[in-house]
């Protein structure tokens, strides 16, 4: 019933994005088959096929073209389809030329949240999306105990994780650090429980109805209603019913969300009602990450300032902050949360990590490397901040330059596509390989592959002030690591110690750096020794159980 209620919903409010989301779904010979049988279906179908192959400006040609002259049904089609990819600037002139109706309306508001539309009315309106952490918190009785009565006694060793997803089911850098986290604290001598989002994994399209697993000894919760709820305010509501069955049952003496806001106005509103204390992990910044997917929006526009004004809501209702690094440090204090509950926990390792790496050689063989090639590459997620497209450009000079650089880039994301595009039209073809996503537990096969590991992020604020755990994990196995040179890589990567930092969206100087280390052996050796100790010294998931565990025994008891 749920999956059948949020299917539903989410095809009424936004049924542009379906054929997207079933592309992604689909496994590789399944999607190029689907892909074929768009492109010999229309202009709108054809437009989906070829954005999902990264041909993007090809997609929004096709667009384009077919609205000329097109009746307003159509015309909307057009236009849901450019705000579904979340092209606003193509958007809006389609928008404009609609006339007065429902279907305007509705695109209109879509539009205004995507930072396409400035006129004042247009963006109050989108700005005025679900209710704050304050509000919910106003309306959840203040009292400790179970509701209806009885004594509520936490367990001092339990906490209670609320997180966005989890593994199995997403395999990415969020769900590793939950699980490195609790894995560590159960060593720790603590108990640990996680609960997902309200209607996970469902709401990802996996047919797990299952409400608890248990994973590497740790228990994971999954709250699932028996439909969707209709709106946020909703949603609200019955994870608070869902996840107060579990704090009674579990009964934490800590609530401990990690990012975004709607984690942790749940951790809030629970913990007003039993009276336990909340920390809040801010992994990322949610409207940073928006803001950098299109140039064309700004930090004026309604989602941004409704995003960045929930998430600092909720810092400050917290009883404790947790964050990743320094400069995430800085700018939560900058938005006037106390310094001093502010705590950093950076992204660190397991044990297995810090063990060599395995022989790559036959991996090297498999993925078509020759035994001379010096192979520069990442693990990540394709997102549009992580600039993968300067380590292609990169790759590109190098061969000009008779360079034996070939580049790997292990992952899946919405970029995945257009990067292999870019790859092709700049002729770089066997030299530039895309394995797409691997299982976790292959990750160090692939680092055992590298002679160098890039970061090569942008110089969006995101990327200046959230650190990422991929590079710490290839430091580990001794990796040297070139990076962006950006505030929040900087903390990790010591420049001209444990590897080189490089001014970011600029191929020329990648490229240059990149073929002074793929000539100096011994320069990547030692920059790979020291980033191995670094991280040795500083970055181990004990060292962060430890950490976490003095924190949460500060915090008790809390007064309400």
């Amino acid at each position: 019933m749920f999956t059948a209620t949020l299917a539903w919903r989410h095809a009424r409010a936004e049924p542009a994005r379906l054929p997207l989301l079933a592309l992604r779904l689909l496994p590789g010979g399944p999607r190029r088959r689907a892909r074929g049988l768009l492109n010999r279906s229309g202009a709108l179908a054809a437009a989906y096929a070829r954005w999902d192959e990264g041909a993007r400006q090809e997609a929004l040609s096709l667009v384009d073209s077919a609205a000329r002259g097109a009746r307003p049904r159509r015309l909307a089609r057009l236009a849901a389809f450019t705000l579904a990819v979340e092209r606003p600037d193509a958007a809006a002139p389609l928008v404009r030329r609609l006339p007065a109706g429902r279907a305007r309306e509705r695109l209109r508001l879509r539009l205004a949240a995507q930072g396409g539309a400035r006129d004042e009315g247009t963006a109050a309106e989108a700005a005025a999306g679900p209710a704050g952490v304050e509000p919910w918190l106003a309306a959840v009785p203040e009292r400790a105990g179970r509701p209806g009565g009885g004594a509520f006694e936490p367990e001092a060793t339990r906490v209670l994780h609320l997180v966005t997803n989890s593994l199995p089911h997403v395999n990415a850098g969020y769900t590793q650090r939950t699980h490195r986290i609790v894995r560590a604290q159960a060593e720790a001598g603590l108990q640990p429980h996680v609960a997902t989002r309200l209607g996970f994994p469902l709401t990802k399209g996996i047919a797990d109805t299952r409400p608890h697993l248990v994973l590497d000894g740790v228990d994971y919760h999954h709250l699932l209603p028996w439909r969707a709820p209709r709106d946020d305010a909703e949603a609200l509501r019955e994870g608070l019913r869902l996840a107060g069955r579990l704090v009674e049952r579990v009964r934490p003496s800590v609530l401990h969300a990690a990012s975004n806001h709607g984690n942790a106005a749940l951790a809030l509103a629970l913990g007003r009602r039993y009276g336990l204390p909340v920390v809040y992990e801010v992994r990322g910044f949610l409207e940073e990450s928006w803001l950098s997917r299109d140039p064309a929006r700004t930090t004026s526009d309604p989602f941004y300032v409704g995003e960045r004004a929930r998430e600092t809501a909720a810092m400050r209702a917290a009883d404790l902050v947790v964050t990743l690094g320094e400069a995430m440090r800085a700018e939560i204090a900058g938005r006037g949360v106390d310094p001093a509950k502010v705590l950093v926990v950076p992204n660190a390792v397991e044990d297995q990590f810090r063990t060599p790496l395995p022989d790559g050689s036959a991996l090297r063989t498999e993925l078509g490397f020759a035994p001379d090639d010096v192979v520069i590459g990442t693990t990540t997620t394709c997102y549009p901040h992580e600039g993968l497209d300067t380590l292609i450009d990169a790759l590109a000079l190098l061969r000009k330059r008779g360079a034996p650089a070939r580049v790997l880039i292990v992952g899946d994301g919405p970029e995945l596509g257009a990067l292999r595009r870019r790859a092709q039209d700049l002729g770089l073809g066997e030299h530039a390989v895309f394995p797409g996503r691997v299982p976790a537990g292959e990750v160090r096969r692939y680092h055992a592959v590298l002679d160098l590991f890039a970061v090569p992020r942008t110089g969006a604020r995101v990327c200046r002030l959230v650190t990422p755990l991929k590079p710490v994990e290839a430091m580990a196995g001794g990796l040297p690591v070139v990076a962006s040179d950006v505030a929040a890589l900087a903390e990790l990567v010591e420049h001209g110690v444990t590897g080189e930092l490089i001014p970011p969206e600029d191929a020329e100087g990648w490229a240059d750096t990149l073929e002074r280390l793929i000539y100096s052996p011994e320069l990547r050796q030692a920059y790979g020794r020291a980033a191995q100790r670094k991280v040795d010294a500083d970055r181990t998931w004990r060292k962060a159980a430890t950490t976490y565990l003095d924190a949460y025994n500060s915090l008790r008891p809390v007064a309400r």
